[in-house]
């Protein structure tokens, strides 16, 4: 581990302690979720039971005809938003911030395609890094021409990775994107509180399981019906089951990455 990082991270974690808590929580939780899923004894695939193409079965849930026109226009916001990364000299895909990935482009392509046949009006999403997803929303609700993305986001513990944040979103979207600094824990709740509801809910920050069943047991009490949730790396933990269990949505599904490394999923409220 390079000393500059350590250094510049414990800075960080001394300067702001309600985050450092937050941190050192997840680093706790993650342990939990090795011990469980050493006690179930079998595999993210054998939970969850993914879907190959998942297109089909996301229309087919969402009630609209599949092909689509909107899948194909995904192809070139996805595309554009590529270039400009490389453009400012960064990387998109595994890795590419501090060490965190990118969005996956099967689950940004989703998102896309539930934004294009629901129309909401406010979608709320957790987690930011370059802000990939967050642009494929804010180009959707573009296209709407009508919703607002709200974005909470814990900036990463090295300060030298803050001037990248959202940086894959253009000026000219920001009009429609409100961003909250801080941990879900600590955002997530008052922000349901004052926007009543939500009509997409997108999980892709903290992956433990205590941190899934949380953010989408909050937004599921705020989520309209036929709302949907989505969440990224389900597979890290057993969350994303526990709230399957107990939220009994009226459709749900779960598919891998495009590189065939771990899974997404979503969920439909009835």
């Amino acid at each position: 581990m390079r000393v500059g990082y350590v250094v510049r991270a414990s800075r960080n974690m001394l300067h702001h302690p309600a985050d450092a808590v937050v941190r050192v929580g997840g680093r706790l939780d993650r342990r939990q979720d090795r011990r469980r899923w050493e006690t179930v004894g079998s595999s993210a695939a054998q939970i969850y039971q993914p879907v190959g193409d998942f297109q089909p079965h996301l229309h087919a849930i969402l009630g609209a005809a599949w092909p689509c026109a909107e899948a194909l226009q995904f192809a070139e916001v996805w595309r554009s938003a590529v270039q400009s990364m490389a453009a400012g000299g960064l990387g998109v895909g595994r890795a590419t911030y501090g060490g965190w990935d990118d969005a996956d482009p099967g689950f940004a392509e989703a998102i896309w395609c539930v934004l294009a046949h629901l129309r909401p009006a406010v979608v709320v999403e957790t987690g930011v890094a370059h802000g990939l997803t967050s642009r494929v929303v804010l180009e959707r609700l573009e296209l709407n021409e009508t919703g607002r993305l709200w974005s909470i986001d814990l900036p990463a513990v090295d300060p030298m990775l803050h001037e990248q944040i959202g940086v894959a979103v253009p000026q000219v979207l920001r009009r429609q994107w409100t961003y909250v600094e801080g941990s879900s824990r600590q955002q997530l709740p008052s922000l349901l509180a004052e926007l009543k509801t939500v009509n997409v809910f997108v999980h892709d920050s903290l992956h433990t399981g205590r941190n899934v069943r949380f953010e989408l047991g909050q937004a599921w009490s705020r989520l309209s019906t036929g709302g949907v949730v989505v969440a990224d790396d389900i597979d890290h933990s057993l969350g994303f089951r526990d709230f399957i269990e107990s939220a009994k949505p009226a459709a749900w599904l779960a598919t891998k990455h495009a590189d065939g490394q771990g899974l997404w999923g979503l969920a439909v409220k009835g």
